[in-house]
Formats: structure tokens, C-alpha cells, sequence
């Protein structure tokens, strides 16, 4: 690990991922993977019923997501390929469950579903969550109705604590059901994302995590 500070991890590298903290000049991008998928992400997520953005607020909203992540009030990642041209999706480690806690969300572009990015980048932040920052539980809450998003914490180990009836995000004016599926640091060495292999880096490129001998540094 880092000698110069423990975390957050601002960059994470995976054996087909990139996760790193959004800048302004990835609005393009983002913009290009949501404007593509409306109609898969509306369904789910609730953000996304006020898109399209244009470009303009776009930048705005990465120059918050990165004000957040630097004052460590919330820590919200983009997923690209391992050149960076391609925004994948979005995903996070999330500070509302609390100091000790982190919640992960995720949402993959409409032409990349079903090949496993959004287990691949769960694994990696679940990871993180209590390697790096040192949290004792780790929670993904999804909809019961989507089966691909609830197929993610089953098969990374996470454990089904409840679906809480109308808890959820306001989707067309209603509270929707929700699942939370849980991991605590207790169970964590047992469960597959112990076994991920990722690079994960520090706000000065600096080392957190090493575990993928072909990973390349970042610039």
C-alpha cells in the first residue's frame, strides 16, 4: 500500500476495466453511452428519465462528481475499457449506509450488457471498499424485477437480507420494491471478490492494491 496516504482509490484496474474518478473532460463520452442506451437505463434507473443532457450540464455534473470525491463526501466511478475511448458504464461507492459503510451501484451501456462488466467492476470496488477504505459492510440494492442487476451480488456472495416493499427510488411518481444484498468484512475472505485481481491507485498514482502482474500503470 501507499505510504503517502491509504485511500480513497482514485484509479482501479481490472483484467478488462478501467474505474476511475469522472473528470470534465469524459462528458463526451458519457454522454455518447447514455444517449445510446435511454431506453435500456430508463427502465431501471430513475436519473435517467431526465435525459438526454446536453453537453453543457453533462460537464457540470463531472466537475460535481469529482468535487465529491475529492472532499470525500461521495465516490463515484466511471467504467471504461483499458484504453479509456470507450465509457462502459458507471458505478460507486456509494457514502449514504453510513461511516462504515458503502453501497455499490451500477449501470452498463445498452450495447455492453450480458457480458459480465458490471460483476467484473462490482468485484473490484467490493474490493476496495474493504481493502483500501477499511468499511465492515458493503451493500448493492437493485430491483427484484431486474434479474441481470440481482444476478451481480449472488454470484459475487453477497448475502439477500430483505426486499423492502415501495423503499425504493420514485419511478413514475411511485416508491418501487427494493432487494439489499449484503457483505460484511467477517465474510469477505471466503467470497470471489477476495480473488479479484486489480490494480488500485491513490490520488498521487501511487499503489494501493497490486495484484495483476500484467496491468500496466497509469500515466
Amino acid at each position: 500500500m501507499s505510504e503517502t496516504q491509504l485511500g480513497p482509490a482514485y484509479r482501479i484496474e481490472t483484467e478488462r476495466l478501467v474505474l476511475r474518478c469522472w473528470e470534465p473532460r469524459d462528458a463526451q463520452l458519457l454522454k455518447d453511452a447514455i444517449d445510446l442506451s435511454l431506453e435500456h437505463l430508463r427502465e431501471w434507473m430513475p436519473w435517467a428519465e431526465h435525459e438526454p443532457e446536453p453537453l453543457d450540464v453533462k460537464i457540470k455534473r463531472l466537475r460535481q462528481f469529482r468535487a465529491f470525491f475529492d472532499l470525500d463526501k461521495d465516490y463515484i466511478y466511471a467504467i471504461f475499457d483499458r484504453d479509456e475511448s470507450l465509457v462502459i458504464g458507471g458505478s460507486g461507492l456509494h457514502t449514504r449506509r453510513g461511516d462504515n459503510a458503502r453501497e455499490i451501484g451500477y449501470w452498463i451501456r445498452a450495447d455492453h450488457i450480458n457480458l459480465g462488466y458490471a460483476t467484473e467492476a462490482s468485484a473490484a470496488l467490493t474490493k476496495v471498499a474493504f481493502e483500501v477504505d477499511g468499511m465492515d459492510r458493503v451493500e448493492i440494492h437493485c430491483s427484484p424485477k431486474n434479474l441481470a442487476s440481482s444476478s451481480v451480488p449472488q454470484k459475487l456472495g453477497f448475502v439477500h437480507e430483505a426486499t423492502l416493499r415501495r423503499r425504493g427510488p420514485i419511478k413514475d411518481g411511485q416508491p418501487v420494491d427494493s432487494m439489499i444484498w449484503s457483505m460484511h468484512a467477517s465474510d469477505y475472505p471466503l467470497q470471489a471478490p477476495a480473488r479479484t485481481e486489480v490494480r488500485a491507485y491513490d490520488a498521487f498514482g501511487e499503489v494501493l492494491i497490486d495484484e495483476r502482474r500484467a496491468a500496466s500503470s497509469p500515466e
